[in-house]
C-alpha cells in the first residue's frame, strides 16, 4: 500500500479485508472490536494535528490560509496502547519545523492503559455524539491530561452522524433489486421508554450483488410506519423488487401489499417454524424441526421451479398437517394460515432457494448490533440509537455474499419480471389472509 494512505484508511481497509471474509460475524467480532478502537483512536490522533497545524494531510501552508503553523508532518512512531480488546498499534504522528511543540491532549506524555473502546465507541455512539460527554469519559478513563479539544471530539462524533444522513437521503433510482428482505428489531431509545422498532432494509441487484438499501426509526411496526419506510425507498427511486421476503408482522405484510402490490411475497421460513415449535412439546420439536425441513427439501426433486413445483410442496405441506394436526392443531392451524407465502421463492431460480425462502440473514446482524448495544442497555435518544445500528450494519454488509446468476437463472427472472409487472390480466387477489387453494397453483401468487 503506497506511504501517501493514512495510517486510519490503512485500518479501515483491513476492517473491508475483515468482512470480505466469508466468515460470521459472530467469529471476527473480537477482531472487528479492535481494529474499531483503532481506527477511531487513530482518527483522533490525526485530527488532533490537523487541528495543531490548521490544514489537511498534504495540504501546503500556503493554501490554509492565516490559520495554518508553520512545520510540516514528519511521518510516524509507532506506539501500543493497551485497551480492554488487547493491545493496539497506533501510528503516533511526527512533526519538524513547528514553533511550538505538539503534545496529544488525547494521551499525554504517560498513557499506556485505557478503556479506548468503550470511552471511544460508547461515548460516540451510545451517549448522544455529545461532546461533553466523550470529553466527560475520556478524562474519566485518561486522567486530566485527555482534555481532547471540542473541535477534536466534535469532528470525529459528527462524521459518523454525517455519514449515516447523506446515504439515509441517497437516490435509489439506479437500484434494481430482484429481492427485498425487510425486518426490524427493537432497541431502548429513551430511559423509562419500552423498546422502539428500527426498520431495516437490504436487497440482491439484479446482478446478484447484495446492497444495504436503508434503515429508519419506526414509530411501531404498523401498516403506516412501514408503509412509511416503503413509501420513501419508493419516493427516492426504488423500482418494485421481484420478490419481498419478511416476517409475518401483519403491519409489515399490509404495507407490503399497498407499496409493492405487483410483487411476490415470501414469508420467513424460519419464522413460521419458531411460532410452529412454539406450539409443540419439548420431547417432540426435534422430529417436528426436521419434518417440517422436509417439505421444503426439493434436491430429490426433478421438477423446474414454478408451479409445479409449488404444487408438489402444498400437498407436502397438507400432508405434514395431517399427521400432526390431531397432536398440534393449534401449531398446523398456523402452518395452514397464509401458506402460499412459504412457496413464493419456488417461482425463482433453484440455485437461490436457501438464501431467499428467509429473513434470518439480516436478524443475525441485528442480533450483533443488540449485543453491543445491551452494554449501556438503553440509548439517550433516537440519533444514538440509528447512528450505532447503522455502524454496525454498514460496515457488515461489505462482507455480506451476493448470489449466482446463471443464463437460466437469469431468463427466469425475466420472465417472472414480464409475468408481474406487464400481466395480461389480474394474477392475484389484493388480500393478506392465505386462503387460496391449490386449483389456483398455475396463478402467480404474490402472497406469503
Amino acid at each position: 500500500m503506497s506511504s501517501r494512505v493514512s495510517p486510519t484508511d490503512r485500518i479501515h481497509a483491513k476492517i473491508d479485508a475483515l468482512f470480505a471474509e466469508d466468515r460470521e460475524l459472530p467469529e471476527i467480532l473480537e477482531e472487528v472490536a479492535r481494529l474499531g478502537a483503532q481506527v477511531l483512536l487513530q482518527s483522533a490522533l490525526e485530527a488532533e494535528v490537523t487541528e495543531f497545524l490548521g490544514r489537511d494531510r498534504y495540504q501546503r501552508a500556503a493554501s490554509a490560509g492565516k490559520q495554518a503553523r508553520p512545520g510540516s508532518r514528519n511521518g510516524y512512531r509507532q506506539v501500543t496502547v493497551k485497551t480492554t480488546t488487547g493491545p493496539v498499534e497506533l501510528a503516533r504522528p511526527k512533526l519538524r519545523g513547528t514553533t511550538e511543540q505538539f503534545a496529544s491532549r488525547l494521551f499525554g506524555k504517560h498513557v499506556t492503559k485505557t478503556n479506548a473502546l468503550e470511552f471511544l465507541v460508547i461515548a460516540s455512539f451510545v451517549r448522544g455524539l455529545s461532546t461533553r460527554d466523550v470529553e466527560a469519559a475520556l478524562a474519566d478513563a485518561l486522567g486530566d491530561q485527555a482534555a481532547i479539544s471540542k473541535s477534536t471530539v466534535s469532528t470525529i462524533c459528527a462524521q459518523i452522524a454525517k455519514e449515516y444522513q447523506v446515504w439515509a437521503q441517497r437516490p435509489l433510482d439506479d437500484l434494481a433489486l430482484d429481492y427485498l428482505f425487510l425486518d426490524a428489531s427493537f432497541f431502548r431509545m429513551h430511559p423509562g421508554s419500552p423498546a422502539e422498532p428500527v426498520l431495516a432494509a437490504w436487497g440482491i441487484t439484479t446482478e446478484g450483488k447484495p446492497v444495504f438499501v436503508a434503515l429508519a426509526p419506526g414509530t411501531g411496526e404498523s401498516t403506516d410506519a412501514w408503509a412509511d419506510f416503503l413509501t420513501d425507498l419508493n419516493d427516492r427511486g426504488l423500482a418494485s423488487p421481484l420478490l419481498v421476503i419478511s416476517d409475518g408482522a401483519k403491519g409489515l405484510i399490509a404495507a407490503i401489499e399497498q407499496v409493492y402490490p405487483a410483487a411476490l411475497r415470501q414469508r420467513c421460513t424460519i419464522h413460521r417454524l419458531r411460532i410452529i415449535l412454539a406450539k409443540t412439546s419439548r420431547g417432540m420439536q426435534g422430529e417436528i424441526r426436521d419434518a417440517y425441513w422436509k417439505i421444503f427439501d426439493t434436491e430429490d426433486l426433478e421438477t423446474k421451479p414454478g408451479p409445479k413445483l409449488v404444487e408438489i410442496i402444498d400437498k407436502r405441506i397438507d400432508e405434514f398437517a395431517a399427521k400432526y394436526r390431531t397432536l398440534y392443531p393449534a401449531a398446523m392451524k398456523i402452518l395452514l394460515t397464509d401458506r402460499e407465502g412459504l412457496t413464493a421463492y419456488l417461482r425463482f431460480p433453484a440455485e437461490h432457494h436457501h438464501r431467499i425462502r428467509h429473513s434470518n440473514f439480516i436478524e443475525r446482524t441485528f442480533g450483533e448490533t443488540r449485543r453491543r448495544a445491551k452494554v449501556i442497555g438503553r440509548f439517550p435518544g433516537e440519533t444514538s440509537c440509528i447512528n450505532l445500528v447503522w455502524a454496525v450494519l454498514d460496515r457488515a454488509s461489505r462482507g455480506w455474499r451476493g448470489l449466482t446468476m446463471t443464463a437460466d437463472g437469469l431468463r427466469l427472472l425475466q420472465d417472472l419480471r414480464r409475468t408481474l409487472f406487464d400481466p395480461p390480466r389480474q394474477l392475484r387477489p389484493h388480500t393478506v389472509a392465505g386462503t387460496a387453494s391449490s386449483d389456483h397453483a398455475e396463478a402467480v401468487g404474490a402472497i406469503a
